[in-house]
Formats: structure tokens, sequence, C-alpha cells
């Protein structure tokens, strides 16, 4: 149910390492091959005597082994993504996006939409539905899709779905006359024609060994990447294998840093045309660390993962081992090769800790370390040349604070840190050899991310703290801010806005592409699981009260002058399912087309008039319970 504000009844309302190394890979000679900090195994014994040697918690379990961790995943623009006007008959003239970090550089999800049609990823099936005109918005294809989906990317007429599933081989081992049964996770992505979306047609398979890791699409181009522990069977080790359909596996040269590690896990990178259906998957396998990141550009892709080196001495400081290891790939005419490796002090927080200006890229981290006496952290900002080398450095930023959330947006970083306030940092780069800070705001409560509203304001969304009886800080309800930094040296809070009690929550602040603004409406629409204090009027008592709690979207008014006004709220909870962030009615995306607004859970789509707040259609998905899509990952 649309809860509509009275005031305003009539106002209308982001590791791929895409990064297939190819033919730039490829070994001319015999022996061992360096790239940069990269270092090519020459067969399969010698990478099974380096894991042997170097990898540590590797335990056997029949004959298998499993590595601790290595089962899960990681998974908003320098400028607001503008909004589509691709030419669709009877197609919205307008229409969302999902929000990404970098315009031109798509990243998977498990909802996309054209204007006219949705697709969706609903429990064990790819749905399509012809959501536009709103009020004749119905189901036109349901496809069942074999695995556990987990994402997609739209391109035209054709889709590619992301699916988990576990295959069984037989094979012959080294010192064994009988085949040994081996069982492995791999991912499979699904290529299908949509030109007909009654019918959609599967017109290849792609198959990698691993779990989906991440995925980005540039173009008709897309970059996967899976990830696997190393799996043994026996004392042999089975390495990664990418397929097309029934052809033969293609195994993927294998790297391994030079810079030793403290675990291993196998990430494959590999590409794809959406639109070539001969063409053969280029991809490599690189021995990496659990805590991998991903940041690409429409000119390189950018892999860093953290490191404990040995203690180093700092400025008042010593006991930091820290450091993030970031390798440089090119992409150029959807060829990619590798250029340089660089390092920097610190562990980036996620992909939006990176950003490339120029032909430079920025790098944002936090130091953590001890001395004899005690703990400390600090906070860094680091500019690197092409050739991955330190030119400018921004250090000693907030001690004994960390980064919460970094935004990029020209030649300035918006930068939150937090320990008993959020001072939300204004940073210049305009010359990248001498990085400053410009001003800073102090303000309580803290943002886990930040959005470019216009080249003079700054959306955050986060959490209010305050200071509890006994000195410390308390965490309270979720915060949205508005902030002012047209004045650089003296940036303001235009407005603020707190929802719900202390365990009030949104999906936005873990995964941006929850987080849906369309600057062109001045619209912001974000999921909310809210915790609400209720009176007990029938107490004795005065003050007495019980909480509840409620699920659903939140949609605003933004602008300037006036911070933020809401528009109302829209639930999908009114079938009596349990207020749960995961329950099948929980709010997960949004979009709008033309003046309507689309709110997507688990179970249905609910569609509303931004106008007049008033519920035009609901369609309801083939959800079955246990079976709510995971999203892409964040980090």
């Amino acid at each position: 149910m649309w809860k509509w504000s009275p005031v305003l009844a009539v106002v209308l309302g982001s590791l791929v390492i895409a990064a297939i190394i190819g033919t730039a890979f490829a070994s001319e000679g015999g022996g061992n091959e360096t790239l940069g900090d990269l270092q090519k195994f020459s067969s399969k014994e010698e990478i099974e005597a380096f894991l042997k040697e170097h990898a540590q918690g590797i335990e056997y379990r029949n004959g298998y082994s499993w590595m601790p961790g290595a089962g899960g995943q990681e998974t908003a623009t320098d400028a607001p993504a503008p909004m589509s006007t691709q030419a669709v008959p009877t197609a919205a003239r307008d229409y969302s996006t999902t929000n990404v970090q970098v315009a031109g550089v798509d990243e998977a999800d498990f909802l996309k939409n054209d204007g006219r049609y949705i697709y969706v990823i609903s429990g064990e099936s790819l749905v399509v539905l012809e959501a536009f005109p709103a009020k004749d918005a119905k189901i036109v294809s349901e496809t069942r899709i074999e695995g556990t989906s987990t994402a997609l990317f739209l391109a035209g007429d054709r889709l590619v779905v992301f699916a988990a599933g576990t295959e069984e081989e037989m094979t012959t081992v080294r010192g064994s006359v009988a085949p040994i049964p081996v069982q492995r996770v791999v991912t499979h992505a699904y290529i299908y024609d949509i030109g007909d979306r009654s019918d959609p047609d599967l017109v290849r398979t792609q198959t990698f060994t691993g779990s989906y890791y991440n995925a980005r699409m540039i173009g008709d181009d897309v970059y996967v990447i899976t990830r696997e522990a190393p799996v043994w069977i026996r004392d042999e080790i089975a390495l990664p294998e990418v397929r097309t359909d029934g052809d033969e596996p293609i195994l993927p040269d294998v790297y391994r840093p030079g810079t030793p590690l403290q675990n291993y896990v196998f990430y494959t990178a590999s590409a794809f045309s959406v639109r070539n259906d001969r063409g053969t998957p280029d991809a490599e396998t690189f021995l990496l660390g659990y805590d991998t990141t991903l940041f690409v550009s429409q000119k390189n892709l950018y892999i860093g993962y953290r490191h404990m080196g040995a203690a180093r001495t700092l400025p008042d400081y010593a006991g930091s081992r820290e450091e993030t290891i970031i390798h440089r790939f090119a992409i150029d005419g959807g060829r990619i090769d590798y250029q340089a490796m660089g390092r920097v002090p610190g562990h980036l927080l996620n992909q939006f800790s990176l950003d490339e200006y120029g032909e430079n890229l920025r790098v944002a981290t936090t130091v953590e370390g001890w001395t004899r006496e005690r703990s400390f952290q600090y906070n860094n900002v680091y500019v690197l040349n092409p050739a991955m080398e330190i030119i400018g450095t921004l250090e000693h930023i907030a001690p004994d604070e960390r980064i919460y959330a970094a935004r990029f947006v020209g030649d300035r970083l918006y930068l939150v840190t937090f320990k008993r306030v959020d001072p939300l940092f204004v940073i210049d780069l305009s010359d990248p050899r001498r990085p400053g800070i410009l001003g800073e705001l102090k303000i309580p409560g803290y943002s886990d991310y930040l959005h470019p509203y216009d080249a003079d304001h700054i959306i955050g969304i986060g959490k209010e703290t305050s200071e509890n009886t006994w000195g410390g800080v308390s965490v309270e309800g979720l915060k949205i801010a508005l902030f002012d930094v047209s004045d650089v040296n003296n940036p303001k809070v235009v407005d603020t806005v707190v929802i719900g009690e202390p365990g009030t929550d949104s999906e936005a602040l873990r995964d941006h592409k929850a987080f849906l603004f369309v600057r062109e409406k001045n619209l912001l629409v974000i999921p909310v699981s809210e915790i609400r204090r209720v009176e007990n009027p029938e107490s004795r008592y005065p003050g007495s009260y019980s909480t509840t709690t409620w699920q659903g979207a939140y949609a605003y008014l933004v602008k300037p002058a006036d911070g933020f006004t809401l528009l109302g709220t829209v639930t999908h909870a009114e079938k009596g399912s349990p207020y749960t962030w995961d329950s099948p009615d929980a709010v997960r995306r949004s979009l709008v087309m033309d003046d309507t607004l689309y709110t997507v859970s688990a179970r249905s789509i609910i569609m509303t008039d931004l106008a007049d707040g008033s519920r035009v259609n609901e369609v309801n998905l083939p959800y079955r319970w246990g079976r709510t899509p995971t999203p892409a990952p964040i980090w």
C-alpha cells in the first residue's frame, strides 16, 4: 500500500577481472614467463609443488581438499547515470537503469529493463514481463534455468544469465588404474536470443569451473570472474576449465604473484561476446588471495588484493604490515594486455576505493597496525601513474578512524571516516602530484554509500549515531543526508532524514544497485527494513511502548533548496508474510518508466503512479520460498 504525503498529492514524483588476457599472455617459449609481479607456471606439476609448499589451511577430506572461506561471493557513477532514451516501440520515453560505478561499464544484477520489458530472476526461472504501459503489465514468458541463478546482463536482443551448479566427472589421476569421481562447483553463462520475448531461445552455454565472483559488460563483451579453492584428487590437482557447450575444455594458463600471500584461490577471468556464437572464450587463471577488489574503467581493469608484508616503520607509528597490490590491464579493441603492478600501504574498503581519472589511478586506503602501547588506524590517498608508480600522496587522514565510504567525482574525492562522529572530507585531486584536504564537516552518524547529486551536492546513506550514558556511541536509525559542497572549504549539510529505530536497515548500505536516484525527476528511492516504535495506550505506565517491523521502499523528492521531501512509501507485505529483510515481500530493487515507479520483491512487482501515489498494477512472480535470487556482489 502506497502511503502518500498529503502535501505532495500533486507533486511528480557498481574482481571483474574482465581481464581476459588472451594472447597477450601466451608464452612463446619454455620456462616461466614473468609479467611485472605475475609469474606464469610452466606445468601442472609446478602448480602442485607450489601450493603444497606455500598454501595454508588446506585440509584433505576423502581424497579431496577444502579451503575455509572460499565458497562465498564478494560483489553509482562519476556522475549520475543518464536516463536512457533508446527507441523501443511503445516503450517508455525515459527509464532508469542499473546504478553502476562507471558509465558505460554495466554491472550484473538480477534485474534489468529496457523501457518496455523487465527481465528478472525469480526462483528457478528467468521471467520476462511486458511492463509498459504499467496498467497492462503482464508476464510474457517464464524460462526455467538449470542451477541457482545469480545475475544477468541485457544487450539489446541478447540476455546472459549466470547460474551456479555442480558437475561430476570421472578422472584418472597418476598412480590410479580406475577413474575417480570428482564433483566441482561450476558457473554457467546461458546466452539467450530474446527477439521473441515470449519464447527466449537458448543459443549458447559457457561453463566455467568455480563459483561466480563478479562480472562486467562493455558493449557486447562480457567479462566474468569465477573462483575456486584448489581441488585435490588424492595428490593431484584439478585445474580450472572453461567450456563452450559440448566442446573440449580450455585449460587457461595459470599465473601467480611473485609476492607471497597467506592463502591462495584460483580466480579465472573469462571473456566472451554476447553475439558471436562461434567465438572461443579467452581465459586466464590467477592464484590470488581471498580479499580481492575489482575496478573496471572503459580503458583499464584493475585488480587489487590485500597483502600482509614485513612490518614497516612509519612516522610516529610502527608495526604496520598492510599493503594493497594492484595490477593494471589495458583494454584496447577487445584485447586485454597486462601493463603494470603497483603497491600502496593499507587496505581497500570496496570498489569505490578505486577510480581512474585521465590516465591516473586514484586509491583510498585504511592502514591498521599497532605499537607496543596501542593499536592505530589512519587513512591515505594515493595517485598512481600508468606505470603504477605513486606520484601523489596524502597520508594520516583522520587518525584512529577508518574509511566508511569513498566517492571520486571528477578532480575531487569525498571521504567519510568514523569513530564517534562522521567527518566528511573534501579532498583536492586537481593536481595529481599534490593531493590536499580542502575542507571537512563533522556531524553525528556516518555514511556507508555516497552518490553524486550534481557537481555541488552529494547524497549519503548510512546510520545515525548518538552518545550513550557510558560515554560510547550508539547506532540509531537509517540516515540519509544531502551535503552542499559548492564551497569546497566549508561543506554543509542541507538536510538529513532519520528513518526508524535502532536496527533499521537498507540493502542500499551494502549494494549500490539497490539505490535508485533519477536526477531528471529529483527522485530517490531506497528499500528499507524499518523498526518502528509503537505506543501501548492501554498501559497504566506512561511512556510504555513496543516495536514492530515494516518493510518496503521510501520515495523522496530531493532538491538542493529544500532537501528531502517524502513522496510516500510502498510496501509489498500485505499478505501476512514475515517482516524480515529476506522475506519474499521485502523490496530489493526499484526502477522508473516515465511516471511510474516499479518496486520489486521476490514475490511481486508493484507499479505506483508517481503523481498521486495510486497503485496502478501488481504482477505476481513465480516465487517459491527459499529461492530468493542472490544479488550480484559489491566487491
